[in-house]
């Protein structure tokens, strides 16, 4: 490409011009990582696969977990991939979609586990009454939760994400103790009434088709594939890493790096951004770069952006801890 054209593909990729004036614009094609599938006529939802790349050792943990029913625990600095990893292992193994629990200072045990709408239901027994209806099932206003509903047995265990537990109410990892070890939970609203309906259908997590809870007990059949990830901004009690098996993933090589963005973005890319992955390795220092920077940088570049433009660089590869 020569220097006029390639100097009108980057005017060209400037879609907003900051001069007030209203146009109509063709948006272009989102990273690969941005795509967030479509829906499809039946109602599902298929989210699109993104390369995953992970070394024998951290793959041997995985494995173990597995082999052991037991939670991965997950660190490493952000932009490792911990949270990528359920929905890796997910979509190897044919295991559906991950139910994913985003925890923060205000998550709850029971929130996980079910949720029940004690004041709909008492408003909607009321209409029906008054019109002269049956009033509607106790189990229309249960929905389990992401960790209640990766508890309802299946031929195949489904696979739940625990994301930055650190971030919950100190008391969360021992709370989940009871739950991790025996696999089951009960619905004190549905057991209290198991002598008169022994089975009640009540909603899931994931929009599913509503399953049957006997005894008010939900009880797994193939304990879940939990991943549970951890930016290490506190420790956890012995007794809870005691359930887990760690697995610390590190920050990736130079060579891990051509090879991610080879994935993502064609192995043809790497002549191209050669340069932007000199510069990351020379910027990234522990925690302070994230390889999903890397790939937007190369992206860009692809795409004809001037990333050599004033602050531009710097806006993609800003340092992810301090203030801003």
């Amino acid at each position: 490409m020569n220097q006029p054209e390639q100097s009108e593909r980057r005017d060209q990729w400037r879609l907003f011009v900051g001069d007030g004036r209203p146009r109509h614009v063709a948006m272009p094609e989102p990273p690969p990582w941005r795509r967030f599938g479509r829906a499809a006529d039946d109602g599902t939802h298929t989210a699109p696969h993104r390369p995953y790349l992970i070394d024998q050792p951290q793959i041997d943990v995985v494995n173990a977990a597995l082999h052991l029913r037991r939670p991965l625990l997950v660190t490493g600095h952000p932009g490792t991939g911990k949270s990528s990893l359920a929905y890796a292992i997910a979509h190897e193994l044919s295991l559906g979609d991950v139910l994913h629990w985003p925890v923060n200072s205000r998550s709850m045990l029971s929130e996980a586990l079910y949720q029940y709408d004690a004041v709909g239901r008492l408003r909607e027994t009321t209409l029906s009454r008054d019109q002269g209806r049956q009033a509607p099932d106790i189990g229309h206003f249960i929905r389990l939760g992401p960790l209640g509903t990766a508890l309802v047995p299946g031929e195949l265990p489904k696979v739940l994400l625990i994301d930055e537990l650190d971030k919950g109410d100190v008391d969360l990892p021992n709370d989940l103790l009871t739950v991790f070890e025996r696999g089951e939970f009960e619905i004190p609203e549905l057991s209290r009434l198991a002598h008169e309906r022994h089975t009640v259908q009540v909603h899931t997590f994931d929009g599913g088709e509503p399953v049957g809870v006997a005894g008010g007990f939900v009880r797994c059949g193939e304990f879940p594939v939990v991943v549970i990830t951890s930016n290490g901004e506190r420790d956890f009690p012995p007794a809870f890493l005691r359930r887990c098996l760690r697995l610390d993933l590190p920050d990736p090589s130079e060579q891990r790096l051509r090879d991610i963005v080879a994935a993502h973005l064609g192995a043809d890319a790497l002549d191209q951004v050669d340069d932007l992955v000199r510069v990351f390795l020379a910027r990234r220092a522990p925690g302070e770069l994230a390889t999903d920077q890397l790939l937007n940088a190369a992206f860009l570049r692809l795409g004809g952006v001037d990333t050599d433009a004033e602050g531009l660089l710097d806006a993609v590869l800003h340092q992810l801890g301090g203030t801003v």
